[in-house]
């Protein structure tokens, strides 16, 4: 599971959300007749965005990864289309590349999709330098859905610390019921957990 943000041309993705829902839907198809990791596919702006962001998030796959960087926490998958660029990121980066990703489209001039969250945030460029909301204006990002979701207890801590408490005790309890296989069996989970 990953942590996906997405910006798009926001002169041909549509302005309400039923009908911007329908249309990412319909970019996220993969159906366009090109690879989807070049850059050169897509517009301008959008291309702009991606070299700026790539600086810090390294691109997965295509012509600027970089070998041996597999290893690299924030090594992102990108998908390119002609009009939108979705971005797969590990959960761990999620609040510090959420506001990369956002400062980055309002200075290109991008729209800004928080597809992670439950009716996430369609932002649009006003042509003031800022993104606004299509509608929704106290909309809750994912980083904030996730922040009010925590514990009694956790309020100061990071979003990945929230959301590994989340997790691992799901992830623990479904994997209990490996306890009558094999050793070799077993869940990576509690190999990774240390439950051998």
């Amino acid at each position: 599971m990953s942590y996906d943000l997405m910006v798009f041309r926001p002169d041909i993705a549509p302005k309400t959300r039923p009908e911007f829902i329908n249309w990412f839907h319909d970019q996220t198809q993969w159906s366009e007749a090109h690879s989807y990791d070049d850059p050169a596919v897509t517009s301008d702006n959008l291309k702009s965005w991606f070299i700026e962001m790539n600086d810090s998030y390294p691109a997965l796959n295509g012509p600027y990864a970089k070998e041996g960087d597999e290893d690299n926490e924030f090594v992102t998958d990108y998908s390119i289309g002609k009009d939108i660029i979705y971005t797969a990121f590990s959960w761990s980066l999620a609040e510090q590349a959420y506001e990369k990703m956002k400062a980055l489209a309002e200075k290109h001039e991008v729209g800004f999709f928080d597809a992670s969250a439950d009716e996430g945030n369609i932002l649009f460029p006003d042509g003031k330098g800022k993104n606004q909301p299509i509608d929704k204006p106290d909309n809750l990002s994912s980083i904030q859905q996730i922040r009010l979701s925590a514990s009694p207890g956790q309020e100061g801590k990071s979003v990945q610390e929230i959301i590994y408490s989340k997790v691992f005790p799901q992830i623990l309890e479904h994997s209990s019921s490996d306890e009558a296989k094999p050793r070799s069996k077993r869940s990576w989970w509690q190999k990774l957990l240390g439950q051998k």
